[in-house]
């Protein structure tokens, strides 16, 4: 596929005409016009519907115009950084986060990378639902205990586990009795298997959204609740908590991904050693003490 064809048919999509394009771009009209009708005849597809006033992309076009701007703007990066002797990381960088990760440490850990890096354009989405990295243009994403994605590579950057936790205040059931719990789904009974096998009944009291707002509500004594070592290590230093026993078969890992076949780009390779540097042993109270800093 000729390239420079690839670079005029994502510039006409961009601004949306010949016209535009050409005016924007100080490039002759029919210049443009000619290469990317050889761009659709080398395809052997219609990139655009063309109209009296009106030109606007096939669906192919939409396709081929998504997957190609982005790498466009790649080869164009990694040819600067080539010539700069590798100066370092610039350009747009957008990532996805899921919600308890950048509640309590993403808005740190972004502010610190984009002071070190202030040649990069970061944009963080909080969101916990599973996104199409190429189709949606993120350069990274954050997730916990991915599933295997033969498309995707990364590093698991931190690592948790799950914990009861309750207040003080509130006794322990005796074996056979229900302890009131604070949940993120409400049922009305369920048991929890602690490490060891040993059985947890329950019955749900509240349901939160929100692992943040669980934890603040275990604290009035409601009920007990599973949750992440990380969000509670310094409540139950503190005594302000209590642990009942580790969650059986809990452990979390937090992975950093991006799409294998891209090459990685110097933003991201920075961004990954942002976060080996910011955790470097990658253990729940490494992300504690992270969060008082």
């Amino acid at each position: 596929m000729d390239l420079l064809a690839l670079a005029d048919f994502t510039l006409v999509a961009r601004h949306g005409g010949f016209g535009r394009a050409a005016r924007a771009s100080g490039r002759p009209k029919a210049t443009l016009s000619r290469r990317v009708a050889e761009l659709e005849a080398s395809l052997n597809l219609r990139l655009f519907e063309r109209g009296a006033r009106v030109l606007t992309l096939t669906e192919e076009g939409r396709a081929l115009h998504e997957r190609a701007g982005a790498l466009l703007t790649e080869l164009d990066e990694t040819a600067a950084a080539i010539a700069a002797g590798g100066a370092g990381a610039r350009g747009r960088l957008r990532i996805s986060a899921p919600l308890l990760f950048s509640q309590i440490a993403m808005g740190k850990v972004a502010a610190d990378f984009a002071l070190r890096y202030p040649e990069v354009r970061l944009t963080v989405t909080t969101e916990d639902r599973a996104v199409d990295m190429i189709e949606e243009g993120y350069d990274l994403v954050i997730r916990v205990n991915p599933a295997p994605d033969e498309s995707l590579v990364g590093r698991a950057f931190l690592r948790d586990r799950m914990v009861v936790v309750a207040s003080p205040g509130l006794a322990r059931p005796a074996q056979g009795d229900r302890a009131p719990a604070v949940v993120r789904r409400m049922e009305e009974r369920a048991v929890w298997t602690l490490a060891g096998g040993a059985p947890l009944a329950v019955t749900p009291v509240l349901a939160l959204s929100s692992l943040v707002m669980i934890r603040n509500a275990v604290g009035t004594g409601i009920g007990a609740a599973r949750l992440p070592v990380s969000l509670v290590a310094h409540d139950l230093a503190a005594g302000r908590l209590v642990s009942w026993g580790d969650v059986a078969e809990s452990d979390i890992a937090l992975w950093a991904l991006y799409p294998s076949r891209r090459l990685l780009s110097a933003r991201v390779s920075a961004f990954l050693d942002h976060l080996r540097e910011t955790f470097p042993t990658g253990e729940p109270e490494e992300l504690a003490a992270y969060m008082d800093r």
